[in-house]
């Protein structure tokens, strides 16, 4: 069910945010438009990371269990979409820190550890 959520709005997000840039500018959308392309492209960014992560976990398990004594156990489409969800808002804040200014090397840096914090702090809530 969670799989066919996530394709849905994925889907229906891409879709409407093709017709969005397709019929609208920038100052003729006004900021409450610009703040749904934000959010569509969230969403976008989301759908696509999670099955991504979900395909490649499933991959990595086949692959290393021959290799490996214990095999590795492949992410569930619930932790693949909390991980996906931390992740696909780095870039939605790139283009946002780009918007309003440069985009300096520290400011890279700080998106990436609070990341990386997140990431920590799902693998240990989701155990």
């Amino acid at each position: 069910m969670l799989g066919r959520i996530i394709a849905i709005s994925l889907v229906s997000a891409i879709v409407l945010l093709a017709v969005l840039l397709q019929t609208t500018t920038p100052a003729a959308i006004g900021p409450l438009g610009i703040l749904i392309v934000f959010i569509l492209l969230y969403v976008s960014v989301l759908g696509v990371l999670t099955f991504l992560l979900f395909g490649l976990s499933k991959i990595v398990a086949r692959v290393s269990s021959p290799v490996v004594k214990q095999p590795i156990q492949p992410l569930t489409l619930g932790r693949a979409y909390y991980y996906s969800s931390v992740i696909s808002l780095a870039p939605v804040m790139f283009i946002g820190m780009q918007s309003v200014g440069e985009v300096s090397f520290y400011d890279v840096l700080l998106v990436v550890i609070f990341v990386v914090i997140a990431c920590v702090y799902i693998a240990k809530r989701t155990n």
